[in-house]
């Protein structure tokens, strides 16, 4: 073996080893290259970086910015995938062999991965076009056929398009914006763009409809148009439909026609049983193959296949070429597709087939879920606690299906990576989620635990979402009825609804009230998140119209619509009647202070005429309290902040016993009485999972109280010192016991 070739095998091996092993760069490193910085950039300097510390850049600039291990998706990377990196690294080391060598080399690949995917996929005599965009391929063909059509096009350019426009027919379900790069890349205005739309009446809602596609044909040529391709779909990139191949080729035949067929579903033409109506796309004139996915091979090109007689009008069209260098594209595949041989390629197109067939299996014992099914692809369309039809929805009832379908796509995403489910948006079901197993499975590594762990979900999030529907008119009615709360209607939100909490009062500007509704539902949220539920609370969408709202999430059978809405408006009275406590406060207390004063003042004057004048002097008055004590009792007083006056404490103290004792013997307050581990907002017995043995009733209401009832008085003690006093109090000095307060 040369010696190069294994020892570029041994460097990627290792590269991938580095690549794949999730160590960053030590923070020492970092410092150190960070210290050498200077004029010259910092990887520049010196005599460069040696393998290993290049590729560890690339590691971090791979990963530097997660956070966690676990955070890393990455594309599953298995030897077949190897071999398809290693193919990068060869096509630049055969590049330098001798011109002849070269020449020899890349026509032996390039015949070879020919021969290969047309005996795979069963498009006999065909030629290919290796190309990396996936629409690079229809370009090329595109200019294929006007220069078949159009003879002097080579010489005469657009000058001979003027006369006799051409047309290009395509599916409505084809990609977006597929025609319109077409025209661009082609130099055609979008007038030669012909969208035909899918059937409305019979056969699917996702193929094209034959007859009207006849009617548009002959009314162009009838103007004076040409004719000139036809784009069809095995497999549209929504719902996996495949069109009525078999006659879209009679009417391209008919009218000198050029048909392209592109789509997942022509994978399965490598299958031993192939559907009739998959089959009739090796009858195209055209179709564009796209094996990475497929088969889990990474950076490896699409293939575009084609069948033309004219050498020269193909080299004209750029479909082949003489540069031996662009020959290479198709090594990574040649490499692959060897490693592979034909039944690993079969059996990983045939794995995909039986993982979607699986899950429809599965699917059909779930009531609520609708499924659109072409040849491997599955759709959930709509969830609805009826289980009607899209058509038969009230009018916003679409918009709320849409993002209940759009919660469910990304949850199952979220907790079920490797099934590769994502969300996807058709024309006429709406938001939906899709399973295609032959675009996800090779890159993912999906298995069968992987589809039942997707129905696990699926099982668990369908009542949910049930119940959201069905409740959320009930959350509106009870929020429209409370006073102090406001119905936020926004039909992108999956859950119940959203409310905002608006304070009472009315003698405010527009500036304070917005700035109290927003202080007040800011800490409403808090504490709602604070609750013992399994209810989720938010702010709401990022772009949420609506502002300082509090959005609700899903839904369970047992939930207590009433008794959330009534919690929602408690706490929120509590949090504006303590705004309002901590608002009037300083008032409050100068009031309180001043009237202290008076009160001390007048207890001074009191004692005065108590005691006599004599016992005011301070050796007169000393011998008279020796001879003669006086009994003097402590006179204190109490201030409460909440009513702002300054009461007797002798209530207090006599009472004080007594209290202690009555309140041992009181039981709690509680709004709703629960059973041990019941959460807030759940009705008994309403579902079997109503009590959980986490949690207890005495911690429930207890945390409940302390948020849902109202604050109690706070007091401050305020005991005259005159009565304790034996002396005088000198004049000027009779705020002392003030200043104390204070």
């Amino acid at each position: 073996m040369d010696p190069t070739l294994a020892e570029m095998g041994n460097h990627l091996s290792d590269a991938m080893k580095i690549l794949e092993s999730g160590k960053l760069e030590s923070e020492q490193g970092k410092e150190r290259r960070k210290l050498s910085w200077k004029d010259i950039p910092g990887p520049l300097q010196g005599d460069g970086q040696d393998v290993v510390s290049i590729l560890q850049l690339v590691q971090n600039l791979m990963h530097g910015d997660d956070d966690k291990q676990g955070q890393r998706r990455m594309q599953y990377v298995a030897e077949q995938g190897h071999m398809a990196l290693l193919g990068h690294s060869l096509a630049a080391y055969i590049s330098v062999l001798e011109r002849e060598r070269l020449r020899k080399l890349t026509t032996r690949i390039l015949s070879d991965t020919t021969l290969w995917l047309c005996r795979l996929f069963r498009y006999e005599n065909g030629s290919a076009y290796y190309h990396e965009d996936d629409c690079e391929g229809l370009v090329k063909v595109c200019r294929l056929v006007i220069n078949t059509h159009y003879e002097d096009y080579a010489t005469e350019g657009f000058t001979m398009l003027s006369s006799k426009h051409p047309v290009i027919y395509q599916s409505a379900a084809c990609r977006p914006g597929l025609g319109q790069h077409l025209c661009s890349q082609l130099g055609l205005p979008l007038s030669c763009l012909c969208i035909v739309p899918c059937n409305t009446m019979f056969g699917s809602l996702h193929q094209m409809d034959v007859a009207l596609l006849d009617k548009l044909i002959r009314d162009d040529r009838e103007s004076g148009k040409v004719p000139l391709l036809l784009i069809a779909n095995a497999g549209t990139p929504g719902a996996g439909h495949t069109d009525k191949l078999s006659r879209l080729k009679e009417l391209c035949v008919q009218y000198n026609m050029w048909l392209h067929v592109e789509g997942v579903n022509l994978a399965t033409l490598a299958l031993g049983q192939v559907s009739s109506a998959v089959t009739a796309a090796t009858k195209c004139d055209s179709m564009t193959l796209t094996p990475g996915p497929w088969l889990g091979l990474p950076a490896v090109p699409a293939v575009t296949l084609y069948r033309h007689e004219d050498p020269a009008l193909s080299l004209a069209a750029g479909l082949t070429s003489s540069q031996p260098v662009e020959k290479l594209r198709a090594l990574p595949l040649w490499l692959s597709l060897q490693y592979l041989g034909h039944d690993g390629i079969v059996q990983r197109i045939k794995h995909a087939s039986q993982l979607s067939q699986q899950l429809l299996g599965h699917l059909k014992t779930l009531a609520p879920i609708k499924t659109s099914v072409g040849e491997l692809v599955f759709i959930h369309l709509a969830v609805s606690s009826s289980g009607g039809s899209v058509e038969g929805y009230l009018e916003g009832e679409r918009d709320i299906l849409d993002a209940l379908n759009r919660w469910l796509g990304e949850q199952l995403a979220q907790q079920v990576p490797l099934s590769g489910v994502d969300v996807v948006e058709l024309e006429d079901e709406g938001t939906c989620v899709r399973f295609s197993p032959l675009m996800t499975a090779a890159a993912l590594g999906t298995q069968e635990n992987d589809v039942a762990a997707l129905v696990e979900k699926l099982g668990e999030m369908i009542p949910v979402l049930s119940c959201t529907l069905r409740f959320r008119q009930d959350f509106k009615d009870e929020v429209l009825q409370q006073a102090s709360l406001s119905y936020i209607e926004d039909l992108s939100w999956p859950g119940l609804g959203g409310v905002r909490y608006e304070p009472r009062t009315t003698d405010l500007d527009e500036d304070k009230r917005q700035h109290s509704v927003e202080k007040i539902n800011s800490d409403l949220l808090k504490k709602l998140m604070e609750l013992d539920t399994d209810l989720y609370f938010s702010g709401g969408p990022e772009f949420c119209e609506e502002k300082n709202g509090i959005f609700i999430g899903m839904a369970t059978e047992d939930l207590d619509v009433a008794e959330l809405v009534e919690t929602i408006v408690s706490i929120g009275k509590d949090i504006e009647e303590s705004g309002k406590l901590f608002e009037n406060m300083t008032e409050v207390v100068r009031r309180g202070i001043q009237e202290a004063e008076l009160q001390l003042q007048k207890a001074n004057e009191e004692k005065l005429m108590e005691e006599g004048v004599f016992r005011q002097i301070p050796l007169v008055g000393s011998v008279l309290n020796w001879l003669s004590p006086v009994q003097a009792s402590v006179k204190g007083r109490t201030f409460n902040l909440a009513e702002g006056c300054l009461d007797s404490t002798e209530p207090v103290y006599s009472v004080k016993a007594q209290m202690n004792k009555e309140a041992s013997l009181d039981s709690p307050k509680s709004i709703t009485k629960r059973f041990p581990g019941q959460k807030l907002f759940r009705r008994q017995g309403a579902g079997s999972d109503s009590v959980s043995d986490t949690s207890s009733v005495n911690q429930l209401e207890e945390s409940f109280r302390e948020t849902a009832e109202v604050p109690q008085e706070r007091h401050v003690h305020i005991v005259e010192e005159t009565a304790l006093s034996d002396q005088r109090v000198p004049e000027g000095h009779e705020t002392e016991s003030v200043d104390t307060l204070r």
